[in-house]
């Protein structure tokens, strides 16, 4: 039970719901955005985590692998994305991308993370031939790719299929879970202003229930601290709920805090460390439906996600290995983090670490690692 005495009396309404379990508001929502009381928002968002979780944090041992920048979108946004002739163009081959999967898998990592750009010219049996060649690799890594903007414009523009189809077709040469890349802030007045001629939030939502209706899991983002507002960040949170109880199909809940790195979008001020620990307390009070919020580390560094662990967060997402879109857009974190590293943080916090599949489902916490942190530091070493 909260002890209710610690919460300021104007919160003291919302802190009783949360401790029954109730869902809150959108307009609770919103006052809990408002508050200056962080401490309040820890006590909250930490009932409702060790509800769900105890007092577990886990990671996933995940290798990174964005295949092209090359896209057809000019979003104002993002410094990744780029034509055919810039300089910062770049196009892996089916065959390096097979090699750096067996490579991570000689550490051990049990997912493969990879998205791109919409690339003009790629065909449909260069996806399909990646997914088979990698699943062939192991058969029990799981393949997570493409936002649901890849997948439309594999749906419209390369398969010339239906979603439920293209999706179908995916899953059969090897396709494990989709990303939750691309869904930005829902509103779109917003969407117009930093992503135009993106998918809106209706077709955003429409591949994921597509793909929840079949049976696929995915994980559910948000890229927030430019222009929203805070109304639109609660209208955002909502659709994800109302889809979750809808299909269950949301694994976890991963929000990130936008980089002004762009020409267009510069004069934003970055989302201050206070303001990104809100924004997990709060997604985690709300999103009442979703078993896990993860801490993307690579957007708001390791000393800060540890931290967010006394505000609702229950995941440090993973190893990573090598990311591509936020350092390219300016993010100053390190690469990849190592199993070791990310249980100690975990351990320093005061809770008990645990390695995860990409479906967020246990595999074991402090069982013996030797062997796979022996071969991270061969490989950093080589």
């Amino acid at each position: 039970m909260m002890n209710l005495s610690l919460i300021p009396s104007e919160l003291r309404d919302i802190a009783s719901k949360v401790d029954a379990g109730i869902r809150i508001t959108d307009a609770e929502a919103l006052r809990l955005y408002a508050t200056k009381d962080l401490n309040a928002l820890a006590i909250m968002a930490t009932a409702v985590r060790e509800r769900k979780n105890g007092n577990f944090a886990t990671y996933i041992h995940n290798r990174y692998i964005n295949y092209s920048n090359i896209c057809i979108l000019s979003c104002q946004f993002c410094a990744f994305a780029a034509r055919k002739r810039d300089a910062h163009a770049f196009e892996l081959s089916i065959d390096e991308i097979v090699v750096a999967v067996q490579d991570a898998l000689r550490l051990g990592v049990t997912e493969v993370h990879m998205v791109g750009g919409l690339h003009p010219s790629l065909k449909k049996e260069w996806y399909l031939t990646l997914l088979q060649r990698l699943r062939a690799l192991d058969p029990d890594l799981v393949i997570k790719a493409f936002t649901a903007i890849e997948i439309r414009h594999l749906a419209e523009r390369v398969f010339k299929l239906p979603i439920a189809d293209t999706l179908e077709i995916l899953r059969d040469a090897g396709l494990g879970a989709l990303t939750g890349g691309g869904a930005e802030i829902f509103d779109p007045a917003v969407r117009d202003e930093i992503c135009r001629g993106k998918e809106s939030a209706e077709e955003w939502i429409e591949v994921h229930r597509t793909w929840h209706l079949m049976g696929g899991r995915s994980t559910a983002t948000m890229l927030y601290g430019h222009i929203e507002t805070l109304g639109q960040r609660v209208d955002h949170l909502r659709q994800l709920r109302e889809l979750q109880d809808d299909t269950a199909g949301f694994t976890g809940f991963v929000p990130f805090a936008f980089e002004p790195q762009t020409p267009v979008l510069a004069h934003i001020r970055r989302a201050s460390a206070v303001e990104e620990l809100r924004n997990l307390a709060v997604s985690r009070i709300y999103l009442d439906n979703f078993d896990h919020i993860t801490a993307y580390w690579v957007s708001i560094g390791l000393p800060l996600a540890q931290l967010s662990l006394s505000y609702g967060v229950d995941d440090l997402h993973g190893t990573i290995i090598e990311e591509k879109i936020f350092h390219m857009a300016g993010a100053t974190t390190p690469q990849q983090q190592s199993v070791e590293t990310l249980e100690n943080a975990i351990r320093e916090a005061g809770r008990e670490p645990m390695q995860r599949d990409s479906y967020y489902r246990h595999l074991g916490g402090a069982r013996d690692h030797g062997k796979r942190i022996a071969a991270e530091r061969e490989l950093a070493c080589a």
